[in-house]
């Protein structure tokens, strides 16, 4: 069974603090990869009723790409795979969800993108997602899902994971 953390796509309009939409016909602005490098690194948090966690590369080849489970009782509920990539002058961030036997959810050739919305020194605002740095040690994603025509923002605060 899938789990409902689909990821709402196509409001156009700001929808909470933290997530952001890009207004109809606005195209997403400059961005390099390097401008997003902070994000690199092995985090972990509590989230879901678990714990979750992100492993982000270093930037190369005009991207950045990083893994995520979702434990829950010593199991893997679910993971997603993905970069954020350089693309057109701006940043593009793609993904595709697995279950624990890594049976894709999506079909085949299909991923879930998020445009670039805006980006700051400590802050990449997405459409429907927003990653923001809150120390050198700690960062939050902020997830904008749906479910059952209910809009909520999940919020996933991660620390700096060292082993």
């Amino acid at each position: 069974m899938k789990t409902p953390y689909f990821f709402l796509l196509g409001c156009l309009i700001a929808t909470s603090q933290k997530t952001l939409q890009l207004s109809e016909n606005t195209i997403s602005p400059k961005a390099t990869i390097e401008e997003v490098a902070w994000l690199q690194g092995h985090w972990r948090g509590e989230a879901l009723g678990g714990i979750a966690e992100e492993i982000w590369s270093p930037p190369a080849g005009k991207s950045m790409m990083f893994a995520f489970r979702l434990l829950h009782d010593g199991k893997v509920t679910f993971y997603e795979l993905g970069h954020i990539k350089q693309m057109n002058g701006t940043l593009l961030m793609q993904l595709k969800h697995f279950d624990g036997s890594l049976t894709g959810w999506e079909e085949k050739g299909e991923t879930v993108d998020f445009k670039l919305v805006k980006l700051t020194d400590n802050a990449i605002y997405f459409e429907g997602m927003t990653i923001e740095r809150s120390s050198e040690d700690s960062i939050n994603f902020y997830v904008l899902t749906e479910e059952n025509g209910k809009t909520d923002e999940l919020v996933f605060e991660y620390s700096r994971f060292i082993n």
